[in-house]
């Protein structure tokens, strides 16, 4: 079956919304509804918390994850790839005698992830013997192809205006990050230190199902889907 390590990156200089990885949301940290979706799944053999801050590690630790190690100065900067961090933490671990055969990355701000796409990105995955990788995406709600820039002088024009007659429907979808979670073979993360492989697999979610934080407004957008997601079910 393999073996399967989850980190958490979750660092504490958030400098847009201070201390976004542990504030409360509905109750309890965020970052406590990441840790036990994982656990749910169960389609992990350890959730670690890759973090700086002695806080973030000890409300993580509360909530059922691990702390072994600290994250080194050189990638708890705001500069440092979410890649990087996540080879250093399968290296220190090799370091200590312990390797996996996967690697799952999930964010810790993350209350609208669910256990079963976890499990079936793992299985779809694991099925696969030509993928590397597998993450979450989501297609633009419009189409960028006919979006507007501004220019120097104020005014705005087309992008790409050889789609000024093009239909929106005749258009290719286009797909973005969703911001929820990467998972790995291992020896793919390894070699290429990217979140995307050479030959990563789609999971594709609805816009509904995601939210990238970075503003008090995002914020708010998280609560409202969670309470969609959850008035559903």
């Amino acid at each position: 079956m393999g073996k399967l390590l989850c980190i958490i990156p979750a660092r504490g200089g958030s400098k847009r919304i201070p201390h976004k990885n542990i504030l409360p949301f509905k109750g309890k940290p965020i970052i406590a509804y990441t840790i036990e979706t994982v656990k749910e799944s169960g389609i992990a053999d350890e959730i670690m918390v890759s973090t700086d801050d002695k806080e973030i590690a000890d409300i993580a630790m509360k909530y059922g994850a691990k702390f072994p190690f600290r994250r080194c100065d050189k990638t708890a900067n705001d500069v440092c790839g979410v890649a990087d961090v996540l080879v250093e933490v399968v290296n220190q671990y090799k370091k200590n005698g312990r390797e996996f055969d996967y690697v799952l990355c999930v964010y810790a701000t993350n209350p609208l992830l669910r256990k079963e796409c976890l499990q079936e990105a793992f299985e779809k995955l694991k099925s696969n013997p030509d993928a590397e990788s597998i993450s979450t995406i989501e297609v633009y709600s419009y189409p960028p192809q006919r979006g507007m820039i501004i220019r120097e002088d104020g005014f705005m024009v087309m992008n790409q205006p050889e789609y000024y007659s093009a239909r929106s429907q005749d258009l290719p979808k286009l797909y973005h990050d969703s911001c929820q979670f990467f998972l790995f073979k291992t020896e793919a993360l390894l070699r290429d230190k990217k979140l995307y492989t050479q030959h990563s697999l789609p999971y594709i979610i609805k816009e509904s199902e995601s939210q990238d934080i970075d503003t008090l407004e995002d914020w708010k957008l998280m609560e409202m889907k969670y309470d969609l997601m959850h008035n559903k079910e």
